[in-house]
């Protein structure tokens, strides 16, 4: 029986926002337990400032992450690719586990600034810990 360690892709638009949050959540969370990437479908320039500012409330670091394109390899790597909102679209290769987390937008009650950054990241948290349970089944 092979211990392949879980991979899990996290897939938003920019790749500056949910998608990077969601791999440093998997990261603190999972520590060497599970590969964790992300990308964009679209990449921007560089990582949102609120998403980063709301996991350094968190202690989690994110230096040196930069917006990266969905590569052919990395689909083809990961045992699930989870994509962030309704904006990036994708072909996952047949077999993979796809999940589309239509994550919390406290923008549309009125909800701005790192008010809403917060739920946000709250909510990709929770989900993240349930992937997380599922991906690394606790002994």
């Amino acid at each position: 029986m092979t211990t392949q360690k879980p991979s899990v892709l996290f897939v938003c638009s920019k790749n500056g926002g949910k998608s990077q949050m969601a791999a440093a959540l998997m990261r603190d969370l999972a520590g060497d337990s599970v590969s964790v990437h992300s990308a964009g479908t679209k990449p921007g320039t560089n990582l949102n400032a609120q998403s980063v500012e709301s996991l350094s409330e968190l202690g989690i670091a994110v230096e040196g992450e930069f917006p990266k394109p969905v590569t052919p390899e990395v689909l083809e790597e990961v045992d699930a690719v989870i994509i962030l909102g309704t904006e990036a679209k994708l072909q996952v290769p047949s077999g993979k586990r796809l999940e589309i987390w239509e994550t919390d937008e406290p923008s549309t009650r009125g909800i701005e600034g790192m008010e809403r950054m917060r739920l946000v990241r709250d909510d990709i948290r929770a989900r993240v810990e349930a992937l997380y349970a599922e991906l690394v089944p606790q002994g």
